[in-house]
């Protein structure tokens, strides 16, 4: 099981997003998703990882991405930006049986919702996306799939109090697991952080989220 202690780096509050892209480069903890956990069926692994820190307030956490083709369909909230180039962020708080995603395309659009389960589940509001900071030096136009190799990043900023935590009073640990995928591009691929042990390609499988301490 993947393992990692999250830095507390108070001078993220209130920071420019390039400023907090500074701080992260040094600051935070880096770390790859590169667990090809369905290699019969989807073999391509780009190159992805994930730098991890925190303020008093808020969970940062800054993407890297480089691989084939590059797609950014949706630009509205809660719309399927799974299918499109794509990391996530699913996390479960010790003590409640439910847990959280939240994913994000290339261009920044979010998809978060509360889960008991795949099938059941509450979608965050719109007031409550509004609050995940999200910068990207992409336009954040949608467009259609390009191919060739490109490069992109991400920085995302998600309050404790969407995910029922308070900054100044968190537990020792969660439990999470980051992920790249891309569902409905040419080179569909599906790679984690932690490793997943199903047949086939399910995110959405807590007992294989890795623990990240606070």
């Amino acid at each position: 099981m993947n393992k990692l202690t999250v830095p507390y780096v108070p001078e993220l509050s209130g920071a420019s997003a390039e400023k907090i892209v500074e701080l992260m480069e040094i600051k935070a903890i880096r770390q790859s998703i590169d667990n090809v956990n369905w290699p019969e069926q989807f073999s391509y692994k780009p190159i992805a990882s994930f730098s991890i820190a925190r303020d008093e307030e808020r969970i940062y956490l800054y993407y890297f991405v480089r691989g084939n083709s590059l797609r950014a369909l949706y630009s509205e909230d809660l719309s399927e930006v799974w299918t499109d180039s794509c990391v996530e962020f699913f996390l479960q708080v010790p003590g409640d049986a439910n847990y959280y995603n939240f994913e994000f395309n290339c261009i920044g659009t979010c998809y978060a919702a509360k889960r008991e389960s795949r099938a059941n589940f509450t979608l965050l509001t719109k007031d409550e996306l509004s609050q995940i900071q999200r910068y990207t030096k992409l336009d954040k136009s949608s467009f259609q799939e390009k191919e060739g190799l490109f490069a992109w990043d991400l920085l995302v900023s998600i309050p404790f109090s969407l995910i029922g935590l308070e900054g100044a009073n968190l537990p020792e640990k969660i439990r999470a697991n980051f992920y790249k995928c891309a569902d409905a591009t040419i080179i569909p691929h599906f790679v984690s952080w932690n490793p997943i042990d199903t047949p086939n390609p399910d995110f959405h499988r807590p007992e294989f989220f890795g623990e990240i301490y606070f």
